[in-house]
């Protein structure tokens, strides 16, 4: 049997990846003027920070549609047996309910709620490709996400409130605060929402380093086949070699892997904002 492993373009998964493994994308939006461009396809990130930075306004994000679900399965499946689809977690967008909506019309496609976001919900995309790799059918590939989605820790430090502020998720007096103390916030996807964890104030560069040194110093619970770094392209590579160096000094992980956030996730984070993310045992 056939399953192909699909997935909103917000798993933040690379290119390379996602060749490798025969990942199916569904591009959500960003709207920039009113008009509608496909996240990655049509768009880059850089668009999305110029176009802030020029002080035409802020981007936002959209979507995907019932009738857009239902057109990219319909055209997967001239190939395939049978569709597992990860979207995005239902708390963050309405595209879980929609490709549910469209998955309705068909017997053989399977909706998965990630719970999550970029690489949180890349882990999910990626395990559910090998699975399908291996021969597994749609209903036992479901059932061992279920088992997983739960175990996914996911959080970013994000060194500026502006993009936060000018899309509506933080006050303009809770950004210049942070602004003007150099706050640091630390967010975590909880249960499937997104929540503030510890406020770091400093640099940016050495927060960073402080806060992957908090998320995995001196843990047992932590499933080390896998790690995702994950960060705009914006982002210093040679800070990011640094992030995976106290990565690699802190716990053994098998796969270290860097992976740029798209146009979606960048749109909310900013230019400045780096994620690790992993599974608990």
């Amino acid at each position: 049997m056939k399953v192909l492993i699909t997935a909103d373009s917000t798993c933040d998964l690379s290119p390379e990846l996602i060749a490798k493994h025969n990942i199916g994308i569904v591009p959500l939006y960003i709207i920039m003027d009113e008009k509608p461009y496909k996240d990655g396809v049509e768009i880059t990130v850089s668009d999305i920070f110029d176009y802030v930075n020029s002080g035409k306004g802020m981007t936002r994000s959209n979507a995907v549609n019932i009738s857009e679900y239902q057109e990219y399965f319909s055209d997967y499946l001239k190939d395939y047996d049978a569709i597992v689809h990860i979207s995005i977690g239902s708390q963050f967008s309405a595209c879980n309910q929609s490709a549910k909506i469209a998955a309705e019309d068909f017997d053989n496609v399977y909706v998965v709620d990630s719970q999550n976001l970029s690489t949180g919900s890349g882990h999910i995309v990626l395990d559910a490709a090998i699975m399908a790799e291996k021969g597994m059918a749609p209903e036992e590939i479901v059932a061992e996400l279920d088992k997983l989605i739960p175990k996914v820790e996911a959080s970013f430090v994000i060194g500026t409130l502006k993009y936060l502020h000018l899309g509506g998720r933080c006050s303009g007096l809770q950004a210049l605060g942070a602004n003007l103390l150099k706050l640091n916030p630390c967010i975590e996807v909880i249960d499937g929402k997104m929540d503030v964890g510890k406020k770091y104030r400093g640099s940016f560069e050495k927060v960073l380093l402080q806060y992957v040194e908090d998320r995995l110093k001196d843990r047992d619970d932590i499933d080390s086949r896998r790690i995702f770094v994950t960060y705009p392209p914006t982002m210093s590579e040679e800070l990011i070699s640094e992030v995976v160096e106290k990565i690699k000094s802190l716990h053994d992980f098998e796969e270290v892997i860097c992976s740029q956030a798209g146009c979606v996730i960048s749109n909310h984070c900013g230019p400045i904002c780096t994620g690790i993310l992993f599974y608990r045992k």
